[in-house]
């Protein structure tokens, strides 16, 4: 059996090529793609050939924002059955290392995670018409499109920083970069009973996805560049809890003043940390906290967006087939009119 997969073999070089599928195991689902989201690692996968230290050194099936239809199930798999749409979580820790162990799935030392290069020989991903994925990968996601099934692994990095600031009921909340996923993670944090949530970005296409998803005002950082120090820098500081979701360090050192003393930073975006401000984070008291990938928040992501009790399409901007990938990854760099631009694959 083969599937047609988008392969990236080096810095801009995207082919659409045939792969072998191996036969379902017992455990195993094989599942007919439809969806799939073209996320920040694939851009820099793409356009700068890896992030960071973490190189594309060998060809890699892309994509780890994928949603698609069961096809055939292996015989001991008992969660889907054929025709059952499903959300893939890229996750596949092993379950046996001492992370694993302790319940902290995320840093599992021996993890495949889909279309990631960290790892040698690279994890391939969901950017394809047939993946096979293990059966607790799978997410059941009921009648709602497979495009904002597709949402459910963005949303579920929103919810783990959200579990690592802790309680949000009642909290002022500042969000700065409005993109996919911080536009998500305002939705979970109005879920999660945020008294006031401004999301800060430099497109107006981000902050208005920001403002469907639950954002009470937002701020246009290009436009209005002293924004915020006018309205929030009051006292000691505005907000109780900050998500800097951009990957800017000017933008996480700028937030150190708006946070109220014993207040959050949760660190979203990954920047090189040069711009913090040591003696506000150590004066203030300030928690800075990082966050990293997701676990248990999978399936309620899945869950959230099955029930559109988050609704995930005000994110979703546009649509290619897996043909024109390469178009896309033209059209995911306009900021101004683009949030999250999805492929589709063969029915």
């Amino acid at each position: 059996m083969k599937t047609r997969a988008c392969v990236l073999h080096a810095m801009g070089d995207v082919r659409i090529e045939e792969r072998e599928l191996g036969a379902v195991g017992p455990d195993q689902v094989l599942v007919r793609v439809g969806a799939g989201g073209i996320c920040g690692s694939d851009i820099h996968y793409f356009w700068d050939g890896g992030i960071g230290a973490i190189r594309v050194s060998e060809p890699i099936i892309l994509g780890h924002e994928v949603a698609g239809t069961v096809e055939t199930t292996g015989a001991k798999v008992t969660k889907v059955k054929r025709g059952d749409k499903v959300a893939l979580c890229p996750s596949h820790p092993c379950g046996q290392c001492q992370f694993c162990q302790s319940g902290q799935q995320q840093h599992c030392l021996n993890m495949q995670f889909l279309g990631s290069a960290m790892r040698k020989p690279h994890c391939d991903g969901g950017f394809r018409d047939l993946i096979i994925v293990g059966e607790m990968q799978c997410e059941p996601v009921g009648d709602v499109g497979l495009d904002e099934a597709a949402c459910a692994e963005p949303l579920a990095v929103g919810l783990h920083a959200i579990n690592n600031a802790g309680n949000l009921l009642g909290k002022r909340v500042l969000v700065t970069g409005a993109g996919p996923i911080g536009a998500l993670l305002i939705g979970a944090a109005k879920l999660a009973g945020a008294q006031e949530i401004v999301a800060v970005d430099l497109a107006d296409a981000a902050l208005t996805a920001a403002l469907k998803m639950g954002a009470t005002s937002s701020v246009n950082a290009q436009r209005e560049p002293d924004r915020l120090k006018t309205s929030y820098s009051t006292d000691k500081g505005y907000f109780d809890v900050g998500f800097e979701c951009s990957g800017s360090g000017v933008a996480l050192g700028d937030m150190f003043p708006l946070i109220r003393p014993r207040g959050t930073i949760v660190a979203v975006g990954v920047s090189s940390g040069a711009h913090i401000p040591f003696n506000a984070l150590v004066g203030k008291e300030i928690k800075l906290v990082g966050t990293h990938r997701f676990h248990e928040e999978y399936p309620i992501a899945a869950r959230m967006i099955a029930q559109r009790r988050l609704d995930a399409r005000p994110i979703i901007t546009a649509t290619l087939p897996m043909e024109r990938i390469r178009e896309a990854f033209d059209l995911v760099r306009d900021r101004s009119s683009q949030m999250k631009v999805q492929l589709s694959f063969a029915p």
